[in-house]
């Protein structure tokens, strides 16, 4: 799907051999590179599959720092980020998790859905998103202070926000912060086309179709059609699969278990393919 390489192993940053295609929705590219620049921490909300990581990769390209990206889940711990004592050949050696590393290196550590961290973790951060800049590492008495070239950013869905699921306020104001949503018509075909290799004349149906199903959230669904499920399905049709077939793989089974709401937007479908 993409069309640029990835190199990757364990906690090592991705590296971007050419800066990966993002269609910018309005400021949110200028206001990332001030963010940078003055050293401050960046919280991107939004639904799920609308570009968030597509947009920390493309920037983190573009300003040529090394990307470590981290999904948060609530098994992490805080030592998963800052790293622990390991056994290696026989000896006990320091192995630095992610966070650690970016700031080591002056990259850009991505945390991705930060809510579903367990709350301690995120005592961590605070040191790194003050003036301080600081991560402390009680474990091997170290106190790292962050060069310039490191900036934090963290990213969560607000439509999974709940009681136990949330910000703590203390957190959040230690970001600034920018809202994503999907991308209006045009730009969307445009990026279902880039990522898919599908002519646009055939993303036009296949991005309204998304829209219109989209509008059903409130109504049966509890998470939307992505952008990113948009993608898959135009690359089942480029490569030979019939539209209603490469919809209902795509966009229908993913989202819905239940029989009636299935049945009702395989005819959303139909009524677009016929």
């Amino acid at each position: 799907m993409s069309h640029f390489q990835l190199q990757q192993a364990s906690h090592e940053p991705v590296v971007l051999q050419e800066v990966p295609f993002y269609k910018p929705a309005g400021n949110e590219c200028t206001l990332f590179e001030v963010a940078y620049r003055q050293q401050l921490p960046l919280l991107i909300k939004g639904p799920t599959g609308c570009g968030k990581t597509r947009f920390i990769a493309h920037m983190a390209a573009r300003l040529g720092r090394p990307l470590y990206t981290v999904s948060c889940h609530d098994d992490m711990t805080a030592a998963d980020l800052t790293g622990r004592y390991l056994l290696k050949g026989g000896e006990t050696v320091w192995v630095d998790g992610p966070l650690t590393q970016a700031v080591r290196t002056g990259g850009i550590c991505y945390l991705d859905e930060i809510v579903e961290a367990r709350k301690d973790v995120t005592v961590v951060l605070h040191p790194l998103t003050d003036d301080r800049r600081i991560l402390p590492l009680e474990r091997t008495g170290e106190i790292l202070k962050a060069p310039d070239g490191f900036m934090l950013v963290v990213s969560y869905n607000p439509g999974y926000q709940n009681i136990l699921k949330s910000l703590k306020p203390s957190t959040r104001q230690r970001f600034v912060s920018i809202s994503f949503d999907f991308a209006p018509l045009e730009a969307e075909v445009e990026i279902v086309s880039s990522e898919s290799g599908l002519p646009v004349a055939q993303c036009v149906p296949l991005v309204n179709l998304g829209k219109r199903l989209r509008a059903l959230k409130e109504v049966d669904l509890e998470e939307v059609v992505s952008t990113r499920l948009l993608v898959y399905c135009a690359i089942l049709i480029k490569n030979g699969l019939d539209p209603f077939q490469a919809a209902e793989t795509a966009l229908v089974e993913p989202l819905c278990d239940d029989l009636d709401v299935k049945e009702g937007l395989l005819e959303l479908i139909r009524a677009t393919y016929g």
